[in-house]
């Protein structure tokens, strides 16, 4: 059952924020999800940490086999686990994804599996591109994601412990003990694409080509990069980089990305602030946050999410949303670097998604429940500019839907001002639906109204 969990009441409204984000129950009963993605089509695959990846079809229908279970490879826990999933830009011809997992010794490894003759089956064998030395059981970031140029980026923490104590962020020295240690805080990127092993190459663009052990490094100096994205629409690069004990992070690179190695500060700086500039750089040679935040008010890790690129919500447009694992408030960023936040939800928010067309889905790590990001602004005027109208209201035994005659209303949810789902009915294709109140005590619910083009429209109700 969907339910709507609002912001206070309906009529909350916040600074310079003209709509209410709300979460719409989407899909229950996952253990620890911290990944939610497609593969191109509608369905939608939720990452849990403790090595199962599974599938919610586009009604929220949750199958009983997993696509795949790595239970038996990694040590989930803490912040260890299977953390990223990414689908080969070709998936749908090559059947190839990527996974990010902890190992049973706590190592990071970036591997490749292969989808079966079923869609919904993924073969059980995989092979490791690489493997990371992890000196600490924390940071161990754990996004992957293909970019605008096809190649796939890869998110590594600095290794764990508190405040970088090696100094691996910044390091661009290879360890001939610990090589691969040289990768940790840093953003890599590699071409997937060869047929031979290790199965991949560098791409030629990268800003350490030539530089033994180092070529695979896109960007450095990142201290926990949980969860990144590109704007599906015109590339730009979003990372939420959790801060040492004041600062939370939201970095912001431009599409076409450049190629001359980005340095975003970690540990010479946390945010904007000075941390431990020994063997620093000079700060203008580096990226600082496009926005941040203090620790305050019970906000500890943040999560980070998409620039909003779907059609359903125009308010949401032209956002950043990203979250706080500790508060679980939604926080949006615009063009301009403000924030705006919300009050908090439940389930501590570990994750966003992103379907194929754009719209949002937060997991709730600790509640297991995949909801959907919606709009549940309350205006009768846009209601109404859409060509939807409800009379008599308020209603006393019943009241009726009127569409337009270029979009028919197809269903209603309603729902109290709690946001539980009291009634939920499929309308009959004609311009007037009439629906009995005779079940509902007075009072003002909110109506949530679908149209045959799939848009949702919402407005008010009282029934006396």
């Amino acid at each position: 059952m969907k339910k709507i969990l609002l912001l206070g009441t309906f009529l909350y409204s916040f600074i310079g924020f003209s709509q209410t984000i709300a979460l719409q129950s989407f899909a229950t009963g996952f253990d620890s999800p911290v990944e939610i993605t497609h593969a191109g089509d509608s369905r939608l695959f939720v990452v849990q940490q403790g090595g199962l990846i599974r599938i919610v079809s586009s009604t929220g229908v949750v199958n009983p086999t997993p696509f795949l279970n790595l239970s038996t490879l990694t040590n989930g826990g803490g912040e260890q686990g299977l953390l990223g999933l990414a689908f080969h830009p070709n998936y749908a011809t090559n059947g190839f994804f990527f996974v990010n997992y902890t190992n049973t010794s706590g190592d990071t490894v970036i591997a490749r599996y292969s989808v079966s003759a079923n869609p919904n089956v993924a073969n059980t064998t995989g092979t490791i591109l690489m493997t990371i030395d992890q000196p600490y059981s924390n940071h161990n970031g754990g996004s992957i994601k293909f970019g605008p140029d096809g190649y796939l980026y890869i998110a590594l923490g600095d290794g764990g412990s508190g405040g970088d104590p090696q100094g691996y962020a910044q390091n661009m020295t290879v360890n001939a003990s610990f090589p691969s240690r040289v990768f940790l805080g840093k953003m890599l990127r590699i071409d997937v694409n060869s047929t031979v092993a290790p199965f991949y190459t560098i791409p030629p663009t990268n800003p350490f080509v030539g530089q033994a052990g180092k070529e695979q490094i896109w960007a450095i100096g990142l201290r926990n990069p949980w969860k990144f994205s590109f704007n599906r629409l015109n590339g730009d690069l979003w990372i939420a980089d959790v801060g040492q004990g004041a600062i939370e992070e939201v970095d912001k690179v431009v599409s076409p990305l450049p190629n001359t190695g980005i340095n975003f500060g970690w540990r010479c700086y946390e945010g904007n602030s000075t941390y431990d500039l020994s063997g620093c750089a000079p700060a203008n040679t580096m990226t600082f946050p496009f926005a941040q935040y203090a620790r305050s008010g019970g906000a500890c890790s943040v999560t980070g999410g998409y620039f909003y690129t779907g059609t359903t919500y125009p308010n949401f447009q032209n956002k950043y949303f990203f979250s706080d694992y500790c508060d679980s408030k939604i926080r949006t960023v615009n063009a301009a670097g403000v924030i705006t936040t919300t009050t908090s939800f439940s389930g501590n928010i570990a994750t966003f998604g992103e379907d194929i067309n754009g719209e949002l889905y937060v997991a709730g790590i600790s509640s297991g429940t995949i909801s959907k990001v919606i709009d549940s602004s309350l205006s009768i005027s846009d209601f109404e500019k859409n060509g939807f109208s409800v009379y008599p209201n308020p209603a006393k035994e019943s009241f009726t839907i009127k569409s337009s005659t270029e979009i028919l209303a197809s269903k209603i949810d309603l729902f109290d001002l709690t946001g539980k789902l009291l009634l939920t009915k499929k309308l009959e294709n004609n311009p007037e639906n009439t629906i009995s109140t005779s079940s509902l005590f007075k009072g003002i619910y909110l109506i949530s109204l679908e149209a045959t083009n799939g848009t949702n429209y919402t407005t008010k109700l009282i029934i006396e």
